[in-house]
């Protein structure tokens, strides 16, 4: 997959330097959820039957962080993790639009000369697509300008439950540790990807050795507490139960959430590897605890209850089908 970035213009001649006949998906896509992938099954499915290359077009950093939301700062697929989740889709290029200040003034008409300018023949779009100064621009617009250049493909929303699936739904369910319907809503299990790093070592001293995963990407981190998780470390994937959060029982005033996963029958070096956690199931909240051996008790407890719950969703095989790499 070829990876382009694009800038403001008035003009279109950033954009004319990738002119070329193509299908273009337009939308941020963060999360790439089951929405998303409607959308952009659609566009592949024009490229293939009209023998076009697709492209998607979407923005970095989010347009919301942009305008000052620090929520958004952190994404569901930060700009790796979207990128392998796309070209394992298929799209043969992907546009990152430089979103700043400049682009948020660009005109909703403008916007669509621009994609005519690109050479685009199709483009396809989510029902709620906005685009253009303050959002001025829609699928009916873009429609409308695109006569006598590109055609338009406007997606339905897609339900579940009788709701829209929605990347704001999701980090609403990580944000209350509602794993099971933020994975169906996904379409695929939750993932962090992360290096390894020393923590304090405090678990091997008491039988549940772990792996501190620092983050590679800014992830939306779900809410604190124990989680069933499979990991990938060494091209393997293993069953184990995850803590994110402060640890109470051993600190006061920390601000900034650790994630230590205890990988099943597993004892090896891996400080310093990359490692991928899917995270699969909520189990509890975090809690302070009175003493060591009521910690040890309930991180026994956790970890058999993770082996119960993993023990029934789909193993390595079906994994590697979502995520590869």
């Amino acid at each position: 997959m070829e990876k382009i970035v694009l800038h403001a213009t008035d003009g279109h001649a950033d954009w004319m330097a990738w002119q070329q006949p193509q299908v273009v998906i337009l939308g941020h896509f963060d999360g790439i959820h089951a929405g998303h992938v409607k959308v952009i099954e659609r566009g592949l499915q024009y490229g293939r039957e009209h023998g076009l290359p697709v492209a998607l077009m979407t923005f970095h950093p989010h347009p919301k962080a942009v305008f000052g939301d620090e929520r958004y700062t952190r994404s569901l697929t930060p700009p790796k993790e979207k990128e392998r989740i796309l070209a394992r889709l298929g799209i043969d290029r992907l546009y990152i639009i430089d979103f700043n200040l400049s682009f948020a003034r660009l005109k909703a008409r403008t916007f669509a000369d621009c994609l005519c300018a690109l050479g685009v023949k199709h483009a396809v779009v989510g029902f709620d697509n906005r685009f253009g100064h303050r959002g001025e621009g829609s699928a009916e617009l873009l429609a409308e300008w695109g006569e006598g250049c590109f055609s338009v493909d406007i997606v339905p929303a897609h339900n579940e439950d009788d709701a829209k699936v929605s990347s704001t739904r999701i980090r609403q369910c990580l944000a209350e540790g509602d794993i099971a319907k933020a994975n169906q809503l996904l379409a695929r299990p939750y993932l962090l990807r992360g290096t390894v790093i020393h923590g304090d070592a405090r678990g091997r001293t008491i039988g549940f050795p772990t792996a501190n995963v620092d983050p590679d990407e800014p992830y939306v981190i779900p809410r604190n507490g124990v989680y069933a998780v499979k990991v990938k470390v060494g091209g393997k994937w293993h069953d184990g139960v995850m803590n994110i959060g402060l640890k109470p029982t051993f600190k006061s005033g920390e601000t900034r959430p650790s994630i230590e996963a205890h990988l099943f029958d597993f004892d090896a070096d891996i400080y310093g590897e990359e490692v991928a956690v899917a995270v699969m199931d909520f189990l509890r909240a975090e809690q302070k605890f009175d003493g060591i051996a009521a910690l040890v008790a309930q991180i026994t407890a956790d970890a058999e209850e993770a082996r119960r719950r993993l023990a029934s969703i789909e193993g390595e095989a079906a994994l590697e089908s979502v995520f590869q790499g």
